[in-house]
């Protein structure tokens, strides 16, 4: 077994984070990891979630027929949005399709919004069926870590109003488990809460590997210490909220 020590502040850092009404972003800056989503864009991702956007969209063709409408978006840009939409929208559109500034998933760099492509794009709501390329797009999502954040029905839970083009990277195997258990991200960290590190796994099964991912509660003001096992592959995240989750690989020969 070996200790790892984790800084207090990666509970705000990670792609596993909870950025919503309740919970701001207040990461460090990630301009420095941010790059165009293809040559031909100014949409700006992190880099991870850029790659793998990339990886979709090659399979699909997606980019002959798909736009990307908005990456990421500095704090000033979000305010500026949520400004206009509150002068020409008024207030009850802007609380359902526009957050707040520092509470917009868009400044993490890791959400973004397609568009089916079309002459002239509706920058707020813009159009992205559930049918044709835009949904073979979303069949494919969970399996290069991509999740539709806010789907229909589950409004009351993120805040949000349904809305299609809006997409999220959380990564493997984390996008998969989400779409498979019909998860938002809030209800996974609640579900996740159930698998405290040292006592319970969850486990997720793929291929001939076997993935684990446990829960570890952060305490304000201290580092997050545990144990893992030797040369057993393990990422990590925060939730930016009050705790960190392990998820750790094993070969289907590995014994856990």
């Amino acid at each position: 077994m070996k200790r790892l020590v984790i800084p207090q502040k990666s509970v705000h850092a990670g792609n596993l984070i909870l950025v919503n009404g309740q919970y701001p972003y207040c990461s460090e800056n990630v301009e420095g990891s941010l790059v165009p989503v293809h040559s031909d864009s100014s949409v700006l991702l992190e880099r991870r979630a850029a790659v793998l956007l990339s990886k979709i969209m090659s399979s699909i063709e997606g980019w002959e027929q798909i736009s990307a409408v908005s990456g990421w978006r500095s704090r000033e840009e979000q305010q500026k949005i949520y400004d206009q939409s509150l002068r020409d929208n008024g207030a009850a559109f802007t609380e359902q399709f526009v957050a707040r500034p520092d509470h917009s998933e868009h400044q993490t760099g890791l959400a973004i919004d397609l568009e089916l492509g079309k002459p002239e794009i509706d920058f707020i709501r813009p159009d992205f069926p559930y049918s044709g390329i835009c949904q073979t797009f979303r069949e494919k999502a969970a399996a290069y870590g991509f999740i539709e954040r806010y789907p229909k029905g589950k409004e009351a839970i993120t805040g949000i109003a349904h809305e299609p083009w809006h997409f999220r990277y959380v990564g493997a195997p984390h996008a998969a488990i989400m779409t498979e258990l019909e998860l938002t991200l809030e209800e996974y960290y609640a579900f996740l809460k159930q698998y405290p590190h040292g006592e319970k796994r969850f486990l997720h099964r793929t291929g001939n590997q076997t993935i684990e991912i446990s829960y570890i509660k952060a305490v304000a003001g201290t580092d997050i210490e545990f144990e893992i096992e030797n040369d057993i592959p393990y990422s990590g995240s925060g939730n930016n909220a009050d705790g960190f989750v392990l998820t750790q690989w094993r070969n289907g020969n590995d014994k856990g």
